[in-house]
């Protein structure tokens, strides 16, 4: 039997399972709202079963699902404490044994800024404090537990996620998207569809390591922005200088903004095999802006 848990079971998740839910007997999903949960539930693939995990609290469902997985899925944030999962069941994955495999989804952030420069999986994260230092914690947990159980880690560090509903062409339909203008700016990206080919390959392969999932074209934050206008046929919002801009953003915004690097994919691409579909922000908005099938 093999048995997957997904610990937050969000877009990436979601998009994910969609692919390939057929590899699993049975699938644990965990959200942190009980309305939630039961929203889900009719939505999601018949050989999963939503359950409420707020980070704290093993229900007796849930602890009978961390006894009986032979995969883990991990999207959700750690906390304070560290990872939720390791918090409240490390002692329970120990002693069930029957763990394989991990799949953890952390961020491009741990890298932390490199003020434009390259970097791969060998390059140091630099990131110091903050949500994205307990990201790195985070992995380096998750693969101390691979080292002391023999589970096979893989590590998925995610560029910013776009896909249905979520794209710089919600936004300016919306009338909410910026083009924010700081010279020598650059993210990458990656379509929600790559983001699940990495999880099946990850699952497949059963390598380990680290891994970049992201696009093959940094570019400053408002490209993506005006190329969704010109696909809709509207004009572009006006720029706005970064500083006037911070003033009306979040910490979290204003922190992302302060983190500037290039990430390479290289080894999604040689190690897992993967072949974008998406290879840069015009063929995933390309993609988007087509009718979909009804």
């Amino acid at each position: 039997m093999t048995s997957l848990l997904v610990i937050g079971l969000g877009f990436s998740a979601q998009h994910y399972l969609a692919r390939d839910a057929a590899r699993w007997t049975s699938i644990v999903g965990t959200v942190r709202d009980p309305a939630r949960a039961a929203a889900l539930g009719a939505a999601t693939p018949a050989n999963c079963t939503v359950l409420t995990f707020a980070g704290r609290t093993v229900s007796p469902e849930l602890a009978a699902a961390v006894d009986q997985a032979s995969a883990l899925l991990l999207s959700a944030p750690p906390g304070e404490g560290g990872d939720p999962v390791l918090a409240c069941c490390d002692d329970r994955l120990m002693r069930a044994g029957r763990l394989r495999d991990v799949v953890y989804l952390s961020t491009l952030g741990v890298y932390g800024n490199y003020d434009g420069a390259w970097v791969d999986e060998t390059s140091e994260c630099r990131t110091k404090d903050g949500r994205t230092r307990r990201r790195f914690d985070a992995e380096q947990a998750w693969l101390e537990f691979g080292r002391r159980t023999g589970a096979v880690v893989t590590i998925l560090r995610l560029a910013g996620i776009y896909g249905p509903g979520r794209s710089a062409l919600d936004n300016v339909r919306a009338g909410t998207a910026r083009i924010i203008d700081k010279p020598g700016q650059v993210f990458n990206r990656i379509h929600v569809v790559d983001i699940a080919q990495a999880i099946e390959a990850a699952f497949a392969r059963r390598v380990g390591g680290i891994f970049n999932v992201c696009d093959d074209e940094p570019t400053p934050p408002g490209d993506p922005v005006v190329y969704a206008s010109r696909l809709l046929g509207v004009a572009p919002p006006p720029s706005i200088p970064f500083e006037v801009a911070r003033e009306s953003m979040s910490p979290m915004a204003v922190s992302f903004y302060a983190d500037c690097r290039r990430a390479r994919n290289d080894r999604l691409k040689s190690v897992l095999g993967v072949t974008l579909r998406y290879p840069t922000y015009r063929e995933g908005l390309d993609a988007l802006s087509r009718p979909r099938p009804s």
